[in-house]
Parts: C-alpha cells; structure tokens; sequence
C-alpha cells in the first residue's frame, strides 16, 4: 500500500473515532464544564501520545522558525479551537455544530489555496460541496433544525480556528518529524489551556465529576483524540488540508449508525441517501489525487 493511501486510510479511521467521539463529548459536557473538559482531555491524550509515539521515532528540538510555526498552530488549533467549540456545544446542539463543522472542507480548500498555493480541482470542490449536502439530509431529516444562538457564533469560529490551524501542519511536516510534531505540539497546547482552565476555577464555573464510570469514559475518549490524532496529523501532512478536509463530514454518518446500532435510533432512509452522498464526496475529492503527496520529513 502506498504512503499516500496509507494516509488516506488512517483519515478513515480518523472519520470513524470522531463520531464516536461527538457523542462521548456531548454526554461528558453534563458531567463537566466545558473549559475543563477540553484541558483535562488534552492532558490525558498528551500523556497517552507519548506512551505510543516516544519510542517510535527521534525527537529533536525545533528551529526557531519551526516554534513560530507550532505555536501559531496551536493557537488556532487549541486556543481558539477546543475552548468555543466545547462552549458552543453546550450552548448550541450537536446537529448544528455538525452542520457548521460540514463547511469546513469547502473552507480548507480555498484556505490551502491562499496559504500554501495548492491549485483547487473540481473534484475538491464537488465533494467538499456533496459532503455539506450530505450532512445538512442527515440532520434535517434527523429532527434537527438550524436557528442561529450565540453557540453557533462560538462554534463557527472554533471551525474557522481549526481549519487555518491544518494549513500550518504541511509546512511543519516538511522539516519536522510526524513524532516530533506530536509530542510537542501536545505540550504546546497543554501550556495554552492551562490558563484558560484556570479561569473556571477563579471564576467559580468549575464543574468536576468525582464518578469513577464518568472519568473512566473520559479515558477512553482520550484514548480515542490520542489515535485520531496521530492519524490525523499524518493525514493532513502527507495529503494537504484540503483533502484531509474531506473526510471531517463522515463523522455525523457514523455518528447516525453507531445511534442506531448501540442506542437503537431510528435511521430515515433519506438520512442513508445523505450518508451515501458523504461518502461518494470523499471519493470524488480523493480520485484525482491518487498520485499526489506532500513532502514530510523522513524522520518519523
């Protein structure tokens, strides 16, 4: 199997953790705030990254310039990304912050146009825009209905945030080992959080569970974020935001069957139909680009 396949798979499987992981994270959200769950999660899955990645690959001290990058990314992959998106989930519905995560890879490709000049095919954009279509069936017909709160403005800009945040990955990965990148850009993040967590609790909004289930459910959703972003991270550097974008509109379709299969709710036949339509988005966006990949360092 080639790298670039091999990359592709791994955003598959990234595709198929993630909505799993919605459905953990909306549960969670009643047990703890929403600032501290995103830091103790982060914290939990940096540990977990290191017990899988430390002794995978060397790990070596960035350039300066390599900083600049990391913490730029982290900024907007974490600082902006993981607060709002966990305070818009909870002042908003899952539906729509699906359906304003289902932009996202429309989004990622105009971005990955501007930022690193990577030309749009019409592949790209048909799947980016058959993925949104997809997503929007499944949530209508789902009973969720979209009307505009202060939770969906947190949550647009949390996806804004983690989009621009992919465009600094391919950059990095040109000269820095995936592990690397991992590792350190976990401790990156953990260091941004940490003051932004501490503010619940000068602040009073501090929520914590003392149930042993509650935290052992948080472990596995850790477990679950410190895969998936492995994966994803080799993902989007090997194919480009832009691809990698594509696959962030599957996780709803699994969210619906998993639904159906452990919980027993009802599937529609039209939600299938846009579950289809996901999927065929994929393939559309990804069958022009069998043969491309991006430069990534040897050091793994």
């Amino acid at each position: 199997m080639s790298v670039y396949k091999s990359a592709r798979l791994g955003l598959f499987g990234v595709a198929v953790l993630w909505g799993c992981s919605y459905i953990m994270s909306a549960y969670l959200l009643n047990f703890f705030s929403p600032t501290f769950l995103s830091f103790a999660r982060m914290g939990l899955t940096w540990l977990i990254v290191i017990a899988l990645l430390y002794s995978k690959g060397v790990l070596r001290r960035p350039t300066k310039k390599e900083w600049l990058l990391m913490v730029a990314s982290s900024v907007f992959g974490t600082l902006i990304q993981q607060p709002l998106y966990f305070k818009g989930l909870q002042l908003s519905s899952a539906a729509n912050a699906s359906l304003i995560y289902a932009v996202a890879p429309l989004v990622a490709v105009f971005m990955e146009r501007i930022f690193l000049k990577t030309p749009w095919t019409a592949g790209k954009l048909a799947g980016g825009i058959l993925g949104m279509i997809g997503v929007v069936i499944i949530i209508s017909f789902g009973g969720g209905k979209f009307s505009l709160s202060s939770g969906d403005v947190y949550l647009l800009i949390a996806m804004l945030g983690m989009t621009i945040s992919m465009m600094y990955t391919p950059i990095i990965a040109k000269t820095l080992s995936l592990t690397s990148i991992n590792i350190i850009s976990g401790g990156l993040s953990i260091a941004l959080m940490a003051p932004v967590a501490g503010l619940d609790v000068f602040s009073g909004n501090l929520i914590v569970s003392s149930s042993v289930t509650i935290w052992l459910i948080l472990l596995i959703l850790a477990l679950i974020t410190a895969t998936s972003n492995i994966w994803w991270t080799r993902g989007v550097a090997i194919t480009g935001p832009g691809t990698a974008a594509m696959f962030m509109n599957i996780p709803p379709f699994i969210s619906l069957v998993a639904g159906h299969y452990l919980l027993g709710d009802a599937i529609h036949g039209a939600q299938l139909i846009g579950g289809v339509l996901i999927l065929f988005g994929v393939f559309v966006s990804n069958r022009n680009f069998a043969g491309d990949s991006v430069q990534v360092s040897q050091t793994r």
